[in-house]
């Protein structure tokens, strides 16, 4: 069977390939027709530039050709004699690059309920990230939280935040555009700056006791030290974003004297009884019941067809993109 797939050639080189693959499937196997998925702009990108430091998780897992993505919905064309639970016209997420068909394991495939559509279900990839992310903070009740970067994850993360019951959120980044798409909500402060500049005012704000809990997840390496600087003593900063390059990374001047915790968490593992079924049941509840809302965070959708040039603008421009998907309807 033919197939498109996306490909990351080498660095900074994107192709759009025809490519066959064995479409017979085992007992176990479903296969499917891509509907949409979602680039996952930091990551992707990150791994498009392939500019890492030896010996971290990013050197380990690109390797050229590279086959970029993670966020699929698709449609079941075919299932295996043993498939139980998805059938033949099945809506699925799956984690799975940016191909036109794929088959894959029954077991991975998350069957999306009708009140769902596909636009809405490229997202429960991030959505576990940065459930882990607030997971790993273990907020209580009126603390004062900060996020810095407000790309995908950061837009998440503060939609999570707001439901956790968190007294008030600084959500924080340079760019305007990204600012606009925080939901403008009681309790939510959106600063337009980056986060070496967000001290003066959120000193201002809390009376100078500064923050309980701030994310970084902006995957800079200059802004974890920045990151130390906002929170009280005894305050957590979460790492959500995974820097490529660990050795230009600082801690900041005051992480033990003010015994500051620094907790990394990735999005592959579970925490405590929370696994990534469970994680992924919640989001969906909460975007049927509407308590949250990624809609408004797809900004571009494209053929696949346009993959180069989608993916050369990311590079030259990524602030004025957020939600950008492939639809892959359009090559029908």
């Amino acid at each position: 069977m033919e197939t498109l797939r996306i490909v990351f050639a080498e660095k900074q080189k994107v192709e759009i390939r025809k490519e066959l693959f064995d479409s017979s499937l085992g007992k176990t196997e479903i296969l499917c027709a891509a509907i949409a998925s979602l680039i996952s702009t930091g990551t992707e990108l990150q791994c498009l530039r392939g500019v890492f430091d030896k010996d971290t998780n990013w050197s380990s897992w690109v390797k050229y050709p590279f086959h970029p993505g993670y966020s699929m919905v698709a449609e079941v064309l075919k299932v295996g004699d043993d498939v139980q639970g998805i059938q033949k016209g099945d809506r699925v997420f799956v984690e799975t690059s940016h191909s036109q068909y794929f088959k894959t394991e029954a077991s991975r495939a998350t069957r999306l309920p009708d009140k769902v559509n596909s636009e809405q279900g490229v997202w429960i990839n991030l959505s576990k990230t940065t459930q882990l992310g607030v997971r790993r903070a273990e907020l209580l009740l009126g603390e004062t939280v900060g996020v810095i970067g407000l790309g995908l994850l950061g837009q998440i993360v503060t939609q999570y935040l707001y439901l956790s019951g968190v007294k008030e959120i600084f959500a924080i980044d340079p760019a305007q555009s990204r600012i606009e798409l925080v939901q403008n909500k009681p309790g939510i402060h959106r600063m337009a700056m980056d986060g070496g500049k967000a001290k003066e005012d959120i000193a201002k704000h809390t009376n100078g006791k500064m923050l309980d809990v701030i994310f970084d997840i902006t995957g800079h390496p200059a802004v974890l030290a920045q990151a130390t600087q906002l929170v009280k003593p005894l305050g957590r900063v979460i790492l959500l974003g995974d820097t490529a390059t660990p050795s230009e990374q600082g801690m900041g001047r005051n992480v033990v004297s003010n015994s500051v915790s620094i907790l990394g968490i990735h999005g592959t593992m579970n925490y405590k009884d929370w696994d990534h079924p469970a994680m992924t049941e919640l989001f969906l509840s909460y975007i049927m019941q509407g308590r949250m809302d990624v809609t408004p965070l797809i900004t571009h959708r494209y053929s696949p067809l346009e993959a180069v040039q989608v993916y050369d603008s990311l590079v030259h421009n990524r602030s004025s993109s957020m939600g950008v998907l492939f639809d892959w309807t359009r090559l029908a």
